[in-house]
């Protein structure tokens, strides 16, 4: 089973607009839609895309709940959220057009987790997860979640001794790295604040951040990533795509990728695949959806190379 967390979930409107949203002009709105948000809800999305068994954990409002769980119902992802009573899940607000590419983010910050949750997420964890098991928690943590609780939740996971992944920012990441887990996803400048250098190239700092992580990937944006594991360091160029929305690209390559390692694929075909299906995402408008056929195709145009230690 693979688990994902998400600790501040979130409901996407998706607001579409004819033309590019400006200041001063009434700019109306010609269709809405919903989607779930939260990185880790867009991995369990993909996961499920690819039809490998997953539930997605985490803290829900109740005041939206119904909102909230049809969304996952129409995405089929299997859910087991603790309910925080009265108060709602935060809304994301998506403006999306038809003429432009990309898309303005307009989150609410979400609610204070209480303790009495903080400590039913360690229970349920402690419950589920076998050390057979897979665990990514992903995305930003509600307001008042410290250091201090995330560093109990990743301890109570690591004690299961399951595979544990993070796709996080900031503090919360430098302290996953300093838990020792096994999967991370940082872009080239928090590669350089988790190791405070600034002085060695981007290849050095990730072979000497791949000694703490076994599966490390540095997202480079459209020019692709790199992957550090087993001692090897792979450059990963992805295909050349027409870009709508690059929003939740990310969410995608590490849904993708944790696929690629539940289906024991080799680390090479995982990334093609990952890619593959993040490319595919550009391709769409909204900030989770792609297309499983089209990232088939879009697989066979990634190449990777690897680099030899100078």
């Amino acid at each position: 089973m693979i688990y994902t967390i998400t600790l501040n979930p979130a409901i996407d409107r998706l607001l579409f607009i004819q033309g590019e949203l400006e200041k001063r002009k009434t700019n109306r709105v010609k269709k809405t839609e919903f989607d779930c948000g939260g990185k880790g809800l867009h991995v369990s999305g993909v996961l499920s895309k690819f039809g490998i068994k997953n539930e997605a954990l985490g803290i829900a409002g109740s005041d939206n709940l119904d909102k909230l769980y049809a969304i996952l119902k129409e995405k089929h992802i299997n859910h087991d959220f603790l309910v925080e009573a009265g108060t709602s899940t935060r809304e994301c607000f998506v403006v999306l057009s038809d003429d432009t590419n990309g898309s303005t983010m307009i989150p609410e910050a979400g609610f204070t987790v209480s303790q009495t949750n903080k400590d039913n997420l360690l229970k349920q964890i402690a419950k589920k997860v076998k050390k057979e098991d897979m665990v990514v928690i992903a995305g930003s943590p509600p307001p008042h979640y410290t250091l201090s609780d995330f560093k109990e939740l990743l301890r109570t996971v690591k004690a299961t001794g399951a595979f544990l992944g993070c796709d996080n920012s900031g503090e919360y990441l430098k302290l996953a790295v300093e838990m020792g887990v096994d999967f991370i996803k940082p872009n080239e400048d928090e590669v350089i604040a988790i190791l405070d250098e600034t002085t060695n190239s981007l290849e050095e700092n990730v072979r000497k951040l791949a000694g703490k992580i076994p599966y490390l990937v540095v997202s480079l944006g459209a020019k692709g990533s790199l992957c550090a594991h087993n001692g090897k360091l792979y450059q990963v160029i992805p295909p050349k795509v027409q870009e709508r929305n690059d929003t939740g690209a990310g969410d995608v390559f590490v849904g993708a990728f944790i696929a690629g390692l539940a289906m024991n694929m080799p680390i090479t075909e995982t990334l093609k695949v990952a890619t593959g299906c993040s490319a595919s995402k550009v391709m769409q408008q909204d900030s989770s959806s792609f297309d499983l056929e089209a990232a088939g195709k879009l697989k066979n145009q990634v190449s990777i190379i690897q680099l030899e230690e100078r």
